[in-house]
């Protein structure tokens, strides 16, 4: 429904002053022609000359004649004035008629307004209900909707969620066998790892028996060359001393530098099977490998110093010979021992290979 527009002030009174314009312009154009139409009257002038000038003189009949026209002009000039007053009266009435139609238009007018705003008012009071219930549906649709959605997000996280558990559950569950076939495998790998290292065990053990059985054949061996090669030694000097003292001055000479020779030999093989005894075998020790050692002595057969003349190529090697002399500390064999005889130990140098020390 279209909706009245309300007219403004200016337009309420336009007809009304309208109206009012054109009746006076009525009035006024009646009062113009009813001055046209009234008859021509005499001027007053002649009848105050005729009231002021008159003469004693004059006859009767003059007199008379001159009041007459007199009275002629005084009724013309009350009629004129009675229609001036009609006229008068008339438009006064004209003007009230016309005032109180105004009014009455006005007032009609205002009422029409006031209904207009009445019958406004009253659509506006009806499109505002329309428009509360319009937004009290839509919020209730709304209200629904909102609702619905809610539910809707409810069951949709429900289904999520069982669908999450489910696939946690799944997960675990295929976990669980791959945890269970792991630590099966794990244990069967175990097992396999266990007997193989029982096994490496068994061999390491049978190994570590089997070289310390070696080792114990070749200490013995080597504790009884040494041994032998002492005695050897001890008899050959003891052999020499008894000669020296037992034959002739001449013969003695003779025999002690005979025997310096095999004296300073017996020495060197006592200095190699003292130097085996104490040897500590590298695991880089080879046959064919050859150290020249310069070891320094005192005259009672302490060493001094031993030190590489020429290296075997073989640093470990090299220095488990060195360890092995200056292990020996002193030789007691040489004391005693003429300077003359003493003078080639105080600083020599002497090969060793590893089958000098027992390999």
């Amino acid at each position: 429904m279209q909706q009245q527009r309300e007219p403004t002030a200016s337009e309420s009174y336009f007809w009304p002053s309208v109206w009012a314009i054109g009746l006076h312009v009525l009035v006024f154009g009646m009062l113009f022609v009813s001055f046209a139409m009234t008859p021509e009257l005499p001027p007053a002038r002649p009848i105050v000359q005729a009231t002021l000038y008159q003469l004693k003189s004059k006859s009767q009949a003059t007199t008379q004649t001159n009041q007459k026209i007199a009275g002629e002009a005084k009724k013309s000039a009350a009629r004129q004035t009675e229609v001036e007053q009609m006229e008068q009266k008339k438009i006064e009435q004209e003007a009230i008629k016309a005032a109180e139609q105004k009014k009455e238009d006005a007032a009609q007018k205002a009422e029409e307004s006031k209904k207009a705003d009445e019958t406004k008012k009253a659509e506006e009071a009806k499109k505002a209900d329309e428009a509360k219930k319009a937004d009290e549906a839509k919020k209730t649709a709304e209200a629904k909707k909102a609702e619905e959605k809610q539910l809707a997000d409810i069951a949709k996280k429900k289904s999520e969620e069982e669908a999450k558990k489910a696939a946690e559950e799944e997960a675990k569950k295929a976990a669980a066998e791959e945890a269970k076939k792991k630590i099966v495998e794990d244990a069967k790998k175990k097992a396999a790892e266990d007997a193989k290292k029982k096994s490496d065990a068994e061999e390491a053990k049978k190994k570590v028996a089997e070289d310390a059985k070696k080792k114990a054949a070749a200490d013995a061996a080597k504790k009884k060359s040494q041994e032998a090669a002492r005695k050897s030694a001890e008899d050959k000097k003891a052999q020499a001393l008894a000669d020296l003292l037992s034959d002739t001055p001449q013969r003695q000479q003779a025999l002690a530098d005979e025997q310096g020779d095999e004296v300073a030999g017996s020495f060197d093989d006592l200095i190699r099977a003292r130097a085996a005894e104490g040897w500590a075998r590298p695991p880089s020790a080879r046959k064919g490998m050859t150290v020249v050692l310069q070891i320094g002595m005192l005259p009672d057969g302490t060493v001094t110093s031993v030190t590489v003349g020429r290296s075997s190529g073989d640093g470990p090697f090299d220095a488990s010979a060195v360890a092995a002399v200056k292990n020996i500390g002193r030789l007691t064999e040489m004391q005693g021992m003429k300077p003359s005889d003493f003078a080639p130990y105080r600083s020599f140098k002497m090969t060793f290979t590893p089958e000098d020390l027992a390999l």
